[in-house]
């Protein structure tokens, strides 16, 4: 038997003692309860290839078993997991354009990893909406969806709710269980590494060090963490979990979506959801229904400082195409703006007197750490915001978006300056008629997209969708960059090797794989729809049948 099996047994009798001695009722009488796995950043692709390839045993004999079907899934734009999990948690239209964007109504960014801005877009936008997951867990998400307890989410970090004696020893059982399982695989990986390094120095050595520390961290102690309190959830009847798996998301932003560091990482989280099964087969009167699905894809990439001699994006716009020289007219800005545009000159080397000498002998991003966000700068009312493979341009003297024939009287010619430059894709922005996509000097509208920077893509049409929908949120930068399908290959505007929140197809299509006796909307074009079947859970409707 497993060692993880005796410590799950172990946990499971603890939670029957708690009930005997009367510390808590026991769950209440469901239809059925619901756990979602998703692995973050999986493109159905490489699913397909790690079922193919052997990668991923356990979901592979589920699937061959006739237990499970995979369905495709279209994620939308961006592909990125604060928009699916808005979507997918509370079944809304999500304003979120980005993992980092501006908000000009509110006159801040909003960077996820940052305590408190998840928070603030969750209450924004999810208002007066039911989540799938209320009176339940979230493990690794950036949004609750409503859950009791939430650990490692972006909104919140607190550790699963519990009171009285016992219920402590519990968490302590997996909490003990989970450091002296995560301390002996640390130990026997530092082994294999320095084994490496004695029979390879020199190609150890070039690699460094980063992939060891984040295999301890992300895919040892975290996973192991989440599956240990994730199977406690289960025994205890908990009626709805979502647990996020990071590690395959987290290499191959590292080293690439296919990359064998990133597959590697499948064969682990394969091993977890084995584990929670395992729990289910145990607990069979809690009748859980299982779901594994990816919240969107990765594609390989190349980051644009290597194709810029180290320059960022941020640096050539404001530098090369949104410079006052170049401004036809020059608008006012508000007293408040003018503050910060005086702070921006100093940051700049171009305010005169003795505060300036002062300046100089500071380093070049100093000021700008205390006053910006990563990857954002601003300059005479224009601030820019990259992303990943996406980036906004943002005229700040102005609350609502401006459409491109605004822009180009302000900076004439610029749109199709700058999607004429190296490393630029494609460059999106809003007009009178709608959409516009600017690709190699030429506009083009949603219905010739097919003609344009999408010619043979056979899921044009989904593309097109995605693109409406995305410039439909008011917090999507006047104009929208992508670094996809530059002569370069995929371009990401940060520096990583593999990127998502485009519509590379890689990234856009993503999957579902669900029980063989349940149905979900097909086809599925946008995460919102799998709202509408995982509330049902909370609803104790009975999900559609196949």
């Amino acid at each position: 038997m497993p060692l993880d099996d005796l410590a799950l047994i172990f946990q499971r009798c603890i939670d029957r003692l708690i009930r005997l001695l009367r510390l808590g009722p026991p769950p209440a009488p469901r239809d059925r309860r619901l756990l979602i796995v998703q692995i973050d950043g999986l493109p159905a692709s490489v699913l397909e290839q790690a079922l193919a390839d052997g990668r991923m045993p356990f979901l592979r004999r589920l699937l061959h078993a006739g237990r499970f079907r995979v369905q495709p899934m279209s994620v939308g734009l961006p592909s990125s997991t604060p928009t699916f999990q808005m979507a997918a948690m509370y079944g809304v239209r999500p304003d979120i354009p980005g993992f980092h964007y501006h908000d000009k109504r509110r006159r801040s960014d909003v960077y996820f990893p940052r305590g408190g801005d998840a928070a603030v877009v969750e209450r924004a936008q999810a208002v007066g909406r039911a989540g799938i997951l209320a009176g339940g867990s979230a493990y690794g998400c950036v949004f609750t969806g409503g859950a009791a307890n939430n650990l490692f989410s972006f909104t919140m970090i607190k550790r699963p709710s519990g009171r009285g004696l016992l219920r402590a020893g519990s968490a302590f059982v997996v909490l003990g269980w989970v450091v002296g399982k995560g301390l002996l695989l640390s130990s026997v990986e530092m082994v294999r590494a320095l084994l490496r390094l004695i029979a390879d120095p020199v190609q150890e050595t070039t690699r460094g060090w980063r992939w060891l520390v984040l295999k301890l961290v992300i895919s040892v102690w975290i996973r192991e963490f989440f599956t240990l309190a994730v199977a406690r959830d289960l025994y205890a009847g908990v009626p709805a979990v979502y647990v996020n798996y990071l590690d395959y998301d987290v290499f191959a932003h590292s080293y690439g979506p296919r990359h064998r560091r990133a597959l590697r990482a499948l064969r682990r989280i394969d091993r977890s959801i084995h584990d929670l099964w395992r729990v289910l087969r145990r607990v069979p009167e809690h009748q859980y229904d299982l779901y594994v699905l990816s919240d969107h894809g990765q594609t390989d990439c190349v980051s644009y400082q290597s194709l810029t001699g180290g320059r960022s994006l941020e640096r050539v716009l404001l530098d090369d195409f949104f410079d006052q020289a170049r401004a036809a007219e020059t608008p006012a800005l508000p007293r408040g703006r003018r503050i910060a545009a005086r702070i921006d000159a100093f940051r700049t080397h171009r305010a005169p007197g003795l505060f300036q000498r002062f300046l100089n002998y500071l380093p070049r991003d100093f000021l700008s750490a205390l006053v910006e966000t990563p990857e954002a700068r601003q300059r005479h009312g224009v601030r820019v915001v990259t992303a990943g493979p996406n980036a906004f341009v943002y005229f700040l003297d102005v609350e609502q978006p401006l459409t491109i024939e605004e822009i180009a009287k302000r900076f004439p010619g610029s749109p199709e300056d700058i999607s004429r430059s190296r490393g630029v894709g494609f460059l999106l922005a809003r007009s009178a008629d709608g959409p516009v996509c600017v690709w190699r000097g030429k506009r083009y509208r949603m219905g010739e997209l097919g003609a344009g920077p999408f010619a043979g893509r056979a899921d044009v049409d989904l593309v097109a969708e995605g693109i409406q929908d995305l410039m439909q949120m008011p917090s999507a930068g006047d104009l929208v960059l992508y670094g996809n399908g530059t002569a370069d290959g995929d371009v990401s505007f940060i520096p990583e090797l593999g990127a998502h929140a485009g519509p590379a197809a890689d990234e856009l299509h993503a999957f579902v794989m669900h029980p063989a006796g349940v149905k979900l909307p097909d086809p599925l074009r946008h995460p919102i729809q799998l709202y509408g079947h995982f509330i049902r859970y909370q609803q104790q409707e009975k999900p559609a049948a196949a």
